[in-house]
Order: structure tokens, then sequence, then C-alpha cells
């Protein structure tokens, strides 16, 4: 019988934590699954990611309101996985923010992910019936946009290509502290099923070109401290790299998604084995790193069906 995936078997309640990384600006965490950003302004609220689930969603919002009243007035989508936009719902906001590349994959890719998603990680799924269907940004915008939250200025960047193609960043100046999404994770694996492995590096280096003082990243604990970013980014590149240099050699000797699946293991394994969530991102980026190194720039679109036959033949 085909092993499951190590994310089906990932049952266990996580413990949620809220952190203050600027004036205003909070991170919801969840030992290593997915994070939320909060940004307070002068009368109404910006979050950044909206969990899976409306119900998921609430937990965020118990969370906002221990600290403020505000009404929630807007919503951004880093990307358009389906773990952190299904429970846009839930948040009323009047405007759901994402960058143009984006909401093209929602209308390419977006049903195809949340059917995905929803086989392999199904904790992440509670409450799903509550779910009204895709989630569609108000508004979009291609290389950056500014939002005023009364005279809190936040923008919004598109850095490059990394976790997806869309990637957006939040940066508000005034605390000078970087809401990143997937690009950054802290001591969690990278989902790499739908990166680009080449450009991913320079899109770090374009985050640290702000030089934030704090980083809210994808999944991990909220990053407080110059030092602390910088070792996250640092981390974020090395996880990216040894992952995808094996399976270049690989595939430039002719090797099989087999061959590369047990060199990204001899590699990463020692160094990152204890991360979350490396079980579950593991056989995604072999794949897609496979894929790459061959010269497909355009993530394939990831089924279920797809999901088990790639996982069949990593198996052997």
């Amino acid at each position: 019988m085909t092993k499951a995936f190590a994310s089906q078997g990932d049952l266990a309640e996580k413990t949620i934590s809220f952190t203050e990384v600027g004036e205003g600006l909070f991170a919801f965490t969840a030992e290593g699954d997915p994070n939320t950003g909060v940004i307070i302004g002068d009368e109404s609220v910006m979050i950044v990611e909206a969990q899976a689930t409306p119900r998921l969603a609430r937990k965020v919002i118990d969370c906002v309101r221990s600290v403020t009243d505000k009404p929630i007035s807007h919503l951004v989508l880093t990307h358009y996985h389906a773990v952190r936009v299904l429970g846009a719902s839930a948040y009323g906001a009047r405007e759901i923010i994402m960058s143009d590349t984006a909401a093209a994959m929602v209308a390419e890719r977006g049903q195809e992910d949340w059917d995905s998603e929803f086989g392999r990680f199904p904790r992440l799924f509670q409450g799903h019936e509550e779910i009204p269907g895709l989630t569609w940004p108000t508004t979009t915008f291609s290389e950056s946009m500014t939002v005023y939250l009364g005279k809190r200025r936040i923008e919004i960047h598109t850095p490059g290509r990394a976790h997806t193609a869309g990637d957006a960043v939040i940066w508000v100046p005034d605390q000078e502290v970087m809401f990143t999404g997937d690009i950054v994770e802290d001591h969690s694996a990278c989902y790499c099923g739908d990166g680009h492995f080449n450009e991913w590096p320079q899109t770090l280096d374009m985050i640290a070109s702000f030089e934030p003082v704090a980083v809210a990243p994808g999944r991990g604990d909220a990053l407080v401290g110059a030092d602390r970013v910088a070792a996250a980014i640092a981390g974020t590149e090395d996880f990216i790299r040894s992952t995808y240099k094996p399976v270049a050699r690989v595939v430039a000797r002719g090797g099989t998604l087999r061959d590369a699946w047990e060199a990204v293991r001899a590699e990463c394994d020692p160094k990152f084995s204890d991360y979350a969530i490396y079980e579950h991102c593991l056989p995604f980026n072999v794949a897609r790193a496979f894929d790459e190194a061959r010269g497909i720039d355009t993530p394939r679109v990831w089924t279920a069906e797809r999901d088990r036959q790639m996982w069949d033949a990593l198996q052997g």
C-alpha cells in the first residue's frame, strides 16, 4: 500500500502565538502553520493572509479583538494558495487585494489547488463547509500599490518570483516591518511546488534591501530584530539552494525523478529534517526542481490525481 503524505497524518492542534512586531503590527503564528499579519491603522485594520477557512480566520479575529475594536477594512493576500485565501469571507473586508499575477492564478488553477491542498492537509481545512467558493480580489496591482489606513502608509510590492509567480510583500515604513508571505520562512520548510528556484534568491535579496527590523514570515515565529531577520533570509536561501542544486546535478547526468529524490534527501535531511512541514513539502519540492532543471518554467497545475502519481513515482 502506498504511503500517505506526511501532512495527512498531521492532526495535532498547534499552539497559537500573537506577537507584536512593531507599533500596531502583529503576527499570528501557530508552530509552522500558515501565519497571518495584522496592521492597525488610525481607523481600521488590514489583515495579511486569510487562513484556509472562515473557522480558522475567526481565531485570527479573536486575537485582533484582543488589541483593537477597529473594523477590518482591507485583506491582502500575498499569493493564491488555498490555505492562505479561502477564509477571506470571515473578515468582511471591503477590499481584497492581490497582485495581477496572483489573481490570474486563481482563475488558472485556484480550484485545482483547493482540491489538492484539501486532500494533502486535512487539519488546515477545519470547517471547510463554510467556504463560499474561490476567493477573488476586489483590487489588483502590477508592481506596487499604496494603501493609507488614515495616516499610516502601507506599501504592497511584488519583489520577484519565488514561492509563486505572483508573490507580494507588505511593507510598513513607519516601523520598518515587512510581511513576506511564504517567500521567507523561519525554521519551516519552504513549499516549492509552485516555485521558481533560480529566481528565489534574487527575490530574497530584494527583501533584504529594505533592511527590515522585523519580519512576519509565512510560517514560523515572528522575527524581531535585524539579526533574526537576516538569519531567516539566509536560512531560506540555503533551503532553496540545497534543494535545487542536487536535482540540477541529477538532471545534468540524465537521472530520474527517483534519483533526484534520493539526492535531495542526502543533502537536505541532515540540515532540515526537523523543520515544520519538511516531509510534506519534500516530494513537491523535488518534483518542481526536477521540472525547472529540465527547462520547464511554468509549474505544473497540481491536482489530487497528479499528487498521487508524483508520490507513487517517488516511492518507486
